[in-house]
């Protein structure tokens, strides 16, 4: 068996050309690293590692089966249309992942808003986020980044206002109509109100958040929006990003994260302000959750923190 296996990849290593089929395996590496990092943390890894674990199981057996020159007729059987079940079975239970990364990929939107007016609406949030902190009105606030937002802001009030914190402030007050749900803040304005946002399923977050911070961690783990959360039972400010929660913010620190956020052309941007984003909600009192979120009808008032 050994002397057979040592054969069959001395045949395969000189019957290929060298260069592609290197190529080939580090594209093939490539592929499978991406999806799983799309998929960690949530319930689609362990799924996508037990579609892994059957295919080497497969070809462990083929291997056996052709090493030993067995006639295992049925099982070559189940190896020869195993492929077509694989597809089909990875398409029904993957299918809020498939979803999920073609909304990133067709939402992706090119340019970024100016700088300025970047810096004005942050300001304006961070004034309503601080007195709405005192007060204890509960507030959820998405800002869009590269991923657009406009599938859910179909479930909202097209506003399309100048950001302004007395602006937010009126609709969040208890007892309005859009106090519920989220805003949504597109390149500078108030693109929308009364949003509702996907909630992050029960048992992989903190039970003491309330139904604003699971559906801040919802949206961020479907887009890259950052999601501003002010508590209505404490008061206390947390950032989601990433589907990550960073909890107990100051508002220097929020303003801070913001600005590092939403303004890409600063000296401090990119790719390293994303690392420090996701270093300061890890290094919080974050509360990883699955990709898999459930759309609510109704989003209660704030029970948690």
């Amino acid at each position: 068996m050994w002397n057979r296996l040592v054969s069959y990849i001395s045949y395969l290593w000189n019957s290929y050309d060298k260069i592609p089929m290197l190529i080939e395996l580090l594209l093939i590496g490539f592929i499978v690293y991406s999806v799983m990092k799309f998929l960690r943390g949530t319930g689609g890894a362990k799924l996508f590692k037990g579609i892994v674990f059957l295919i080497l199981g497969v070809l462990g057996i083929s291997l056996i089966k052709w090493s030993l020159n067995l006639d295992l007729e049925r099982i070559g059987w189940l190896v020869k249309y195993f492929a077509v079940a694989l597809l089909v079975v990875a398409t029904v239970a993957f299918q809020q992942e498939i979803r999920r990364g073609l909304m990133r990929l067709g939402g992706t939107r090119l340019g970024h808003s100016a700088a300025p007016e970047t810096v004005a609406a942050i300001e304006q949030i961070v004034d309503a986020v601080s007195a709405m902190s005192r007060s204890k009105i509960g507030a959820l606030i998405a800002l869009e980044r590269e991923v657009g937002l406009a599938d859910f802001m179909r479930t909202g009030t097209a506003v399309d206002s100048e950001v302004s914190a007395d602006l937010l402030h009126t609709i969040f007050w208890p007892g309005t109509p859009l106090h519920d749900m989220g805003v949504v803040i597109r390149e500078g304005r108030i693109a929308s109100a009364g949003v509702q946002f996907p909630l992050a399923e029960h048992g992989e977050f903190d039970r003491t958040l309330g139904s604003r911070h699971r559906a801040a961690i919802g949206l961020s783990k479907e887009t890259d929006a950052a999601i501003v959360v002010v508590s209505e039972e404490t008061g206390q400010i947390s950032l989601a990003l990433h589907g990550k929660l960073a909890r107990f913010l100051t508002i220097e620190q929020l303003r801070q994260q913001l600005l590092d956020l939403m303004l890409p052309s600063a000296p401090e941007s990119g790719e390293k302000k994303d690392k420090s984003a996701k270093g300061e909600a890890s290094e919080s009192k974050s509360n990883p959750v699955t990709d898999e979120t459930t759309p609510s009808k109704v989003q209660p008032r704030d029970e948690g923190v």
